[in-house]
């Protein structure tokens, strides 16, 4: 089986790398993937036949051209688009990409996975993994987590570990938010345990791609 996936960011597919061959084993035993990042996350077109500007590779603008290439291209058994809810209502968001996707002719597997609000709520779901990156992390603000909220996830988790919290990430500004978040990913994610990880959201991923291992045979 050979799957493309689909994430928001960066730091979102430095993540990647490290998760899903613990999910499905080595790439190419049997299974291959290929993980494409964009440069955010946009919104779906209104006109799904519109083609998006490719050159600002922004995901949901580009998403209905890029099912539509991939249900051409033979050799692709499916599609995992992997995005951050961040404020959005998921049982409405997930209903909206599936209307996109079923618009698409031809239009291959795709599997929607959506971090609840972000990625980072991933970390809070394998707690040991998170001290063992950081045990110097401030247990009471991670006490104060509750898993999969919309709290402002990648806010709180930078109270916990970084020097200042969020306050001092958001006031030095861009870059600083990206690069801790690939800090992040790659400080954290080597050390997570998918199986005991106890994200619903990331769980839903797991379990999915799992799903789709199996019926490839």
């Amino acid at each position: 089986m050979h799957i493309e996936i689909l994430v928001e960011d960066s730091s979102g597919q430095m993540l990647l790398e490290t998760l899903v061959p613990k999910i499905l084993g080595a790439q190419g035993d049997p299974h291959t993937w290929r993980i494409h990042f964009y440069k955010g996350i946009g919104r779906i077109p209104k006109n799904l036949n519109a083609g998006g500007d490719p050159a600002k590779r922004i995901l949901l603008d580009q998403l209905p051209k890029l099912l539509r290439g991939y249900g051409r291209t033979p050799g692709i058994d499916a599609v995992v688009v992997v995005l951050d809810s961040d404020r959005r209502d998921c049982v409405d968001f997930l209903a909206e990409l599936k209307a996109l996707a079923a618009g698409c002719n031809p239009a291959p597997n795709t599997l929607f996975r959506i971090a609840v609000e972000e990625m980072e709520a991933w970390y809070f779901g394998d707690r040991q993994a998170l001290l063992t990156a950081y045990p110097r992390a401030k247990t009471d603000v991670l006490n104060r987590y509750q898993q999969d909220s919309v709290c402002e996830t990648w806010e709180r988790l930078a109270d916990a570990i970084y020097p200042g919290g969020s306050a001092a990430i958001k006031k030095a500004g861009w870059p600083l938010p990206g690069q801790v978040k690939h800090e992040w990913a790659e400080k954290i994610g080597p050390l997570l345990e998918p199986d005991q990880n106890i994200s619903p959201s990331f769980g839903k991923l797991r379990d999915g791609l799992r799903r789709l291992a199996v019926e490839a045979g």
